[in-house]
């Protein structure tokens, strides 16, 4: 028989859940039937579990949809987990709600105090994920999880230690919250700063369109038989171009007969490059400048390149215009499409900036260079805590059933 990896206070228990707890399983009425939707009955998928409290679910079956499939409603005050796709997931049902099969209803025994048993399956989400199984999507089976050993102290200690677990992680919480919007006022701190910068030099300078100071590369369609996992001559492609920086990865090169061949598909480490397909994400352009380890890469279809040399003007200086919420905007309508979103060569040339004196650009990227690596420092210092926070609440955790809280 499983034995605890640690001693346990006395007067704890080590049972299997299984033997404190019954698990419902649920499933999903035909999409084809509309009387089985659309009804009085919430019913729960993964996605709904993405919060601790399941109050509301995406969708609603009718009391024919139910009685059509195994599915269950689990009774308010229970908890809901994940045992296929979002593995690790638990959420306290505050409502009748039914469920898919991808999730089981758990119901404690009146020896349990609920809330202990959520946050044990918290404690236990790691192990859980590690133990999936399956080619595309992991999950667990029934058995496993009825298997699973809980340190149970009597009731009275239970509800202890709940409740040093809600006024510690209220504490917390509030912290990360705190700690959540300093990092979302930096971000956007420092876009109204780049805005602002470049809307006071609109004001001042004439424009030019980007195809007039710049040399711009278009990617050319390399044939995914030139590709190998291995080589020197590398290849920018679509995947490399970050939102926040460039990112390097394996494989992509091409033979090294190309570096001259395409040589006029090359860029430079320092360069701009451009995703000219779903150009935007997450609320900003996918654009980035080439690193070191890229220095003289070809540019593959997708992607294009603002390279040097800049006719009167510094790339970094047309890097950060690209930033701006003026160019999302501008990318945003011109790439605007029902099916893959595309931005366009002739646009990108047909962009325009301000276009001050080489000593005005200079002093201007110098400025928010300083504003950027200040803002990144206080990113990486509140992301350190948050880290920090989240680690502690795991280690709460892991006290509290071993007996230690």
């Amino acid at each position: 028989m499983e034995q605890a990896l640690y001693e346990l206070p006395k007067g704890w228990s080590f049972p299997q859940l299984g033997s404190i707890a019954k698990l419902v399983g649920g499933a999903t009425p035909s999409k084809k039937e509309k009387k089985y939707w659309n009804g009085n009955i919430k019913w729960a998928s993964v996605r709904d579990l993405n919060v601790d409290d399941l109050v509301h679910a995406e969708y609603r079956i009718t009391d024919e949809g139910l009685k059509s499939c195994s599915s269950n409603i689990i009774p308010k005050g229970n908890l809901v987990i994940a045992t296929r796709v979002g593995l690790g997931k638990v959420s306290h049902a505050k409502v009748d709600v039914a469920i898919n099969q991808d999730l089981r209803g758990v119901i404690p025994s009146s020896d349990i105090e609920v809330d202990y048993l959520f946050f044990w399956f918290k404690q236990k989400a790691e192990f859980i994920v590690s133990c999936g199984t399956g080619a595309t999507v992991k999950g667990v089976k029934i058995d496993f999880i009825k298997s699973l050993k809980i340190p149970l102290p009597p009731l009275n200690e239970q509800k202890r230690i709940v409740a040093k677990l809600d006024a510690l992680f209220t504490r917390i919480d509030t912290a990360i919250t705190h700690l959540q919007q300093t990092l979302e006022l930096s971000k956007t701190l420092f876009a109204s700063a780049l805005d602002e910068q470049y809307k006071q030099l609109s004001g001042l300078y004439h424009k030019k369109e980007i195809g007039g100071v710049v040399r711009i590369v278009s990617g050319y369609a390399f044939k995914s038989s030139d590709f190998s996992p291995s080589g020197k001559t590398r290849s920018v492609k679509i995947t490399n171009v970050g939102l926040s920086g460039f990112v390097e990865n394996d494989g992509g090169y091409l033979p090294d007969e190309f570096t001259e061949k395409y040589n006029r598909f090359a860029v430079e480490a320092g360069d701009i490059v451009i995703a000219l397909t779903r150009s935007i994400i997450n609320g900003g352009l996918k654009a980035c400048r080439v690193t070191k380890g890229y220095q003289g890469a070809l540019v593959n279809q997708r992607v294009a390149a603002l390279a040097r040399p800049v006719k009167d003007g510094c790339l970094g200086f047309l890097y950060w215009y690209l930033k701006t919420s003026a160019v999302f905007h501008f990318v945003l309508d011109k790439s605007r499409s029902l099916n893959q979103p595309n931005f366009s060569i002739k646009d990108l040339n047909g962009l325009s900036i301000p276009w001050p004196p080489l000593l005005v650009q200079g002093k201007t990227v110098t400025h928010i260079d300083a504003l950027s690596e200040r803002t990144r420092t206080l990113e990486a210092t509140t992301q350190e805590k948050l880290n920090h926070l989240t680690a502690l609440k795991a280690s709460l955790l892991d006290a509290a059933f071993k007996g230690q809280l």
